[in-house]
């Protein structure tokens, strides 16, 4: 069988992402594919992707290997995704460096120690639902949001009456129905809180990361150190890979369960634990579908016989890989006693998520501390009329209505 080359445009509200994968699918290890006006191969073969993310044939560095990079940024809706520096667009030393900067941040112990102020702001966010009095209620906008964007908050030392400003303009960057002025205008407000951020940790500094990362871009002749270009995007990065992703995943995870009676009997019978279920669940709804963007370093030969030639653009198509049809059995069914969950949901190789232990702590201590205060909950719409988020990168739902108290 020959491969389909023909142009696959993929649909910027996300309207039907499960069509979309299948068409991936149907296409090859690797296809090309229209993205928002750029030609870029979409990789969803979860063996290539792999071997690409663990190699040097693709970076992360536009300005480096994307040869259209000065004439496609200046008008592309997305370019926010390619242009920021940090360690999000850093290719070899330069990433290695940023990296080392960031990491003991998100390693074992600081995030162990962050368990009790999760459970004490899920406690927070279920009693304001509780003392609501309403029995419907949007649980993306009561809970799967406002959790990661709280800690998140507390990790950077973001003052409280910026969180607001911060969430909404994030929401903006992951929107893909944005005209580029939008898109401009949305970057340039989250640049100002950034700045504004900076400048008063500065002035005082306290013990949270940003005031960390700017004591190390302060340190005269240290070559180890940020830019303020740099430093800016690093914050953006964390402020807003920290939020918008780990809020999917809690929306996700709890529309899975709702819809899936049979699988949440097996979390409360014992045979299944919270982390079976965030495991499955990023594996089947990540909370990213593609991820922009990469470029061949050398031409890359793919199994077909085909060539992603040298400075084409690579998308990382994570929703599609997850549901290969070669790497799981009955891979579109939520399965939380799959023996094997393995999924690309964080990433793989030198850019897999740091944060991931901190979601995947958010996520379980949401659910958990959700299901033991509403045992009774069910969705207070079918779940047909549950839309998603107009977007091809992010994979939520505009509203998550449910019924707190059971089925009416």
């Amino acid at each position: 069988m020959q491969p389909d080359d023909s142009l696959l445009v993929l649909d910027p509200t996300g309207s039907d992402a499960h069509a979309e994968h299948r068409a991936l699918h149907a296409r090859g290890p690797a296809t090309l594919v229209d993205l928002l006006g750029v030609q870029a191969w979409s990789v969803s073969d979860p063996t290539l992707l792999r071997q690409l993310l663990v190699g040097k044939d693709v970076s992360k560095d536009a300005r480096a290997h994307w040869p259209d990079f000065a004439t496609v940024a200046p008008t592309w809706p997305l370019a926010l995704w390619v242009s920021v520096e940090n360690m999000f667009t850093a290719y070899g030393g330069d990433h290695r460096r940023l990296r080392r900067m960031i990491s003991p941040a998100f390693s074992a112990r600081p995030i162990g120690a962050l368990a009790p102020t999760v459970e004490a702001l899920v406690t927070r966010l279920l009693d304001d639902i509780a003392a609501s009095g309403d029995d419907v209620v949007d649980l993306r906008e009561k809970l799967a949001l406002p959790l990661p964007i709280m800690v998140v908050a507390q990790l950077m030392g973001v003052p409280e009456d910026q969180s607001a400003g911060f969430r909404r303009l994030v929401d903006g960057v992951f929107t893909t129905t944005l005209s580029r002025d939008e898109a401009t205008a949305n970057a340039a407000s989250l640049y100002r809180l950034l700045d504004e951020l900076i400048a008063r940790k500065r002035v005082a500094p306290a013990e949270d990361l940003t005031s960390f990362l700017i004591a190390v871009r302060d340190k005269e002749g240290d070559d180890r150190g940020l830019s303020d270009a740099e430093l800016r995007d690093t914050l953006l990065l964390m402020i807003s890979a920290g939020y918008e992703t780990t809020g999917n995943a809690i929306d996700q995870a709890v529309t899975l369960l709702l819809t899936h009676p049979d699988q949440l009997a097996h979390v409360r019978q014992g045979r299944a634990g919270w982390n079976d279920v965030v495991e499955e669940a990023l594996r089947l709804e990540p909370a990213v579908k593609h991820l922009p963007l990469r470029y061949a370093v050398d031409d890359v030969p793919l199994p077909d016989g085909r060539v992603i030639p040298k400075g084409a653009p690579v998308l990382a198509s994570y929703a599609a890989a997850n549901r290969h049809p070669s790497w799981h059995r009955d891979p579109d069914e939520f399965l939380v006693t799959r023996a094997d969950k393995d999924h690309l949901a964080f990433g793989h190789g030198v850019h897999f998520c740091l944060g991931a232990p901190l979601a995947r702590l958010e996520i379980a201590t949401a659910l958990d501390m959700l299901f033991e205060r509403f045992p009774d909950m069910a969705l207070a719409v079918p779940v047909e009329e549950l839309r998603p988020v107009p977007s091809l990168i992010s994979n939520g739902h505009e509203r998550l209505p449910v019924r707190l108290y059971g089925a009416a």
